[in-house]
């Protein structure tokens, strides 16, 4: 058995003009930064390779000169197909000046594909991508006027839309790993993610291509844990030693035992952040975290949510994920993006998008740069600036509620906080809330139909996607809507009720989040004046999600009615009440049977109409829902 380690450079040699190469990697991890070096190099000092054509599935950079941006240089590149292009503004670059050919296709997609070529297959069929700039009658994912070739296609199968995605055909592979031996198995056992290495080296081999795996250690032939190998050796055709400066875990982080998941961190090891416009927003969307629901916090803004999560004590009741395979625990931000501490499960990246695009998200938390009327999301293209889409199409299109998090408007805006109101100090010189954004990332119309719940979360309002268009909610303390918000966007928003932000999102300290998600302060909600008979419930910004919700209140009302023995009269607070329509026939059910078993006359206040009009729609027969508690007291008061 040959030994396959070789130099950088005469890796690079390995690979020829006009080859179609594929890397590893996710930011700053799992890219093979000795290798994209030495062909740099080589290419630098002769010429060679040149006009290769490129797949990527996520970004692989740092914004500057490591990662795929070693590749940015005239000739070098002919074509590239890419997820993610925000952190390599070299290639970018060439994209959007027309000096190559390039596509922006879904991370999810290119990482599926690279299964779908090992296994053979011409490609695949998904929904992901219909009515965004992906869509063939929207562009196909084409950055420039070159790129003529389709790279997706629209079809019909069995009455229905879809796109038709065709497998790359790739024959060099540029992967990383942690140690090989001699035969060329390789192990990841000090990586922070596993990535599509694996799906990626079938798919070269299989082609009869070249695969190149840089490590940065060596073992003995056979000596390493078979049950630890990921790229076993028969894939692979040479390994390169890299220098540690080209091999660090993260573009961030050298190394770190936590990030290998081989060691739980002590608590607190991620900060908690600051209070400022970001912590904010990523307070109000940890409001809409599902208890024990599966949840995917994109790059950026909703990064912070983690943070808040930890901080209120939600890790353990909910499962934060990540694109890249992380499963659990707590996700990591900036160059270290896609790492994660104390997780239960690091999957491969093909494999969390097949979950994904089948509907295992709960909710997905991703960014907002741009927004219009329609409820439509930009995030990946913005003039010249090439950022890509990445995976938010795949999750935003999939997951079963969805909230967009980001400034209200960008570059300068400056935000003062006192005694819990807001002041504007400088506004954004750039607006995010446009009549038409320059892409449609993220289709508002499609998710309208679909009934899929959608959340603008911004530092100083709250918006929510309806058949109409996007519908002004929230609003912050000190906040004026004419001149800070409706003055500030390009179009006008449905304004219907509009209720304020809660105070807890604007002051220092944690929120106690964790006893209301998780219905914890249910006893002080629920209360019986004996000597009145009566029982006083407040269900004010209480939400309803699921059916063990609705059991809860059931229990809890039986707790405290049970032993009195007699009927008792009821007046229920359900101002900032929120009941999901998935559980709305539970609950009433369920408040029939309370009414039914311990309940005389029951009275009921709220001041949104739209939410009284809902309650007698769900609630059939309810009388006496009125707009005030003074009006409720004043009914049974009447009657009495």
């Amino acid at each position: 058995m040959r030994r396959k380690v070789v130099s950088a450079a005469d890796a690079a040699a390995l690979v020829k003009d006009g080859d179609t190469i594929t890397t590893s990697g996710f930011v700053g991890i799992g890219v093979p930064d000795e290798l994209l070096a030495a062909i740099e190099a080589r290419f630098l000092a002769r010429g060679t390779p040149r006009d290769l054509s490129l797949v990527f599935a996520a970004g692989q950079g740092d914004g500057k000169d490591r990662g795929l941006n070693r590749l940015g240089h005239d000739g070098l590149l002919k074509q590239v197909v890419g997820g993610h292009w925000g952190l390599i503004p070299k290639v970018a670059a060439l994209a959007v000046e027309g000096k190559i050919k390039g596509w922006n296709l879904p991370q999810g997609c290119i990482s599926q594909l690279y299964r779908d070529a090992a296994a053979g297959k011409p490609g695949m069929l998904s929904k992901v991508g219909l009515e965004t700039f992906v869509d063939p009658r929207n562009g196909g994912g084409a950055i420039n006027d070159i790129s003529t070739e389709p790279q997706v296609e629209l079809m019909e199968f069995g009455g229905e839309e879809l796109l038709y995605y065709p497998a790359p055909k790739m024959t060099v592979a540029l992967l990383r790993g942690t140690t090989a031996d001699e035969a060329g198995n390789v192990t990841m056992e000090r990586e922070a993610l596993v990535i599509d290495n694996l799906a990626q080296a079938m798919a070269v081999k299989n082609a009869g291509g070249v695969v190149i795996v840089q490590v940065e250690r060596l073992a003995r032939s056979r000596s390493l844990q078979p049950r630890e190998v990921q790229i076993p050796g028969i894939l692979v055709d040479a390994v390169v030693v890299a220098s540690p400066q080209n091999h660090m875990q993260t573009y961030k982080t050298a190394f770190s035992h936590a990030f290998t998941n081989r060691i739980r961190p002590p608590d607190g090891e991620i900060p908690a952040m600051e209070l400022g416009p970001r912590k904010i927003i990523a307070r109000r969307c940890a409001f809409e975290l599902p208890v024990n629901g599966v949840i995917n916090l994109g790059i950026g803004m909703p990064e912070g949510v983690a943070a808040v999560a930890a901080e209120e004590g939600l890790l353990n009741h909910v499962t934060l994920t990540a694109e890249p395979g992380v499963v659990g625990g707590q996700p990591a931000s900036g160059l270290d993006f896609g790492a994660a501490v104390d997780v239960d499960a690091v999957i491969p990246q093909n494999s969390q998008f097949d979950f994904y695009d089948g509907g295992g998200l709960d909710m997905a938390c991703l960014g907002l740069a741009q927004a219009d009327a329609d409820g439509n999301v930009n995030v990946s293209r913005f003039g010249p600036r090439l950022a890509g889409a990445g995976g938010f199409i795949n999750i935003s299109q999939n997951a079963k509620s969805l909230v967009f998090a980001g400034t209200f408007t960008a570059k300068g805006l400056h935000v003062q906080l006192d005694e819990g109101r807001m002041n504007i100090r400088q506004e954004g010189s750039s607006r995010k809330f446009l009549d038409h954004v320059e892409q449609v990332t993220f289709s508002g119309r499609r998710a309208a139909r679909l009934g899929q719940p959608v959340l603008y979360v911004t530092e100083r309002c709250v918006f929510q996607l309806s058949a109409e268009g996007l519908v002004l909610k929230e609003v912050a303390p000190g906040i004026d809507i004419e001149r800070d918000i409706l003055g500030q966007m390009s179009f006008r928003p449905i304004l219907d009720e509009v209720e304020q932000m809660d105070a807890r999102l604007f002051a220092d300290g944690p929120m106690d989040l964790r006893r209301e998600l998780l219905h914890l302060d249910l006893p002080e909600r629920i209360a019986l004046d004996s000597a009145e008979k009566r029982l006083f419930i407040n269900f004010e910004k209480m939400r309803i999600r699921t059916t063990e919700e609705v059991e809860q209140v059931r229990d809890q009302v039986e707790r405290v009615c049970g032993p009195f023995g007699e009927r008792v009269d009821v007046i229920v607070n359900y101002d900032g009440f929120h009941l999901d329509d998935d559980v709305s026939n539970d609950y009433a059910e369920m408040v029939a049977d309370l009414e039914n078993r311990f309940y005389g006359t029951v009275t009921r206040y709220s001041g949104s109409a739209f939410l009284r009009l809902k309650l007698g729609e769900t609630l059939q027969g309810a009388s006496h829902i009125y707009e005030t508690r003074d009006a409720a007291q004043s009914f049974l008061d009447g009657r009495g």
